[in-house]
């Protein structure tokens, strides 16, 4: 295989966490090392889950306010350049509640989206220059689309082209790894949500709507409850589907529908397997 990086994408209850671990398998069942790294990671290579920012000075009133766990939390921290990245969900928890609300607010997916752009794209350069030295094939959950279109879109907002000129960002760090971008694709948009609402807990689907609907694009445009994130959701895939367009790494939709995972495993098997996808492949 001539790819270092496998990025499954798609939309909520698409399926692209059974065809994510499919592709693993697939992979190790031919003798290819890989690495599956799933939505919510808190090791993701690229990403940064559950990871907030804190400015030089932001930093040092942290580390006062909460000197009894100081050794752990400077144990743990990123230094990026005159600040610091610390992994908050890595912590012991017998740290106190307020200092897991303190620095929650800080999360880099909570920073002003320019922000946000910039450390995600650097931390996608860094992991696309260790990669290339290796023989490891990475395959990485929604997070190559969906997050930069959930947080510019979706959280602020933000035109489509600041969304699409993130996501050209991330693949222009990745170029060197020759990816591989399977986009899972449904028929049915109102019966795939309902049936991931029915089949995750209610915490999930209530968390779901509040992003979707009470901010950015949900929130201008008036939309609540289920019928409203699904409107959101009808906006994302048309937003998804031009910038799949704009995309020049190897590509290829799969359609889902019938939920069968025998047959989505064949057609990823000829896929990457038999019949690996060519460059630009729509």
């Amino acid at each position: 295989m001539d790819t270092k990086l496998i990025l499954i994408e798609g939309l909520p209850g698409s399926g692209k966490s059974t065809t994510a671990r499919l592709v693993h398998e697939i992979l190790m069942q031919n003798g290819i090392e890989s690495e599956l790294y799933c939505e919510g990671d808190l090791n993701h290579p690229a990403d940064y889950e559950s990871v907030a920012y804190f400015e030089n000075d932001q930093w040092h009133r942290l580390l006062e306010e909460y000197s009894a766990f100081r050794d752990q939390i400077i144990e743990n921290c990123i230094p990026e350049d005159n600040s610091y990245l610390l992994p908050y969900k890595k912590l012991v928890p017998d740290i106190p509640d307020t200092f897991y609300e303190k620095v929650s607010k800080k999360d880099i997916y909570e920073l002003p989206l320019d922000q946000n752009m910039k450390l995600i794209i650097n931390n996608w350069e860094r992991f696309s220059t260790r990669a290339a030295s290796g023989k490891k094939v990475h395959i990485f959950e929604c997070c190559f689309i969906q997050n930069p279109v959930t947080v510019g879109m979706i959280k602020y907002g933000a035109p489509l082209t600041k969304v699409r000129n993130y996501v050209l960002a991330l693949e222009n760090s990745v170029k060197k790894l020759n990816p591989i971008l399977i986009y899972i694709s449904q028929d049915n948009l109102d019966y795939s949500f309902r049936k991931a609402i029915k089949e995750r807990p209610q915490s999930w689907s209530e968390g779901f709507i509040h992003y979707y609907t009470d901010q950015g694009y949900g929130k201008k445009n008036h939309l609540s409850g289920e019928d409203g994130t699904l409107k959101v959701l009808k906006a994302r895939r048309q937003a998804e589907e031009e910038i799949l367009k704009k995309l020049s790494i190897r590509k290829a939709v799969i359609n889902n529908s019938a939920f069968d995972e025998h047959s989505h495993k064949a057609a990823l098997e000829k896929l990457l397997i038999n019949h690996p996808a060519k460059k630009g492949k729509n």
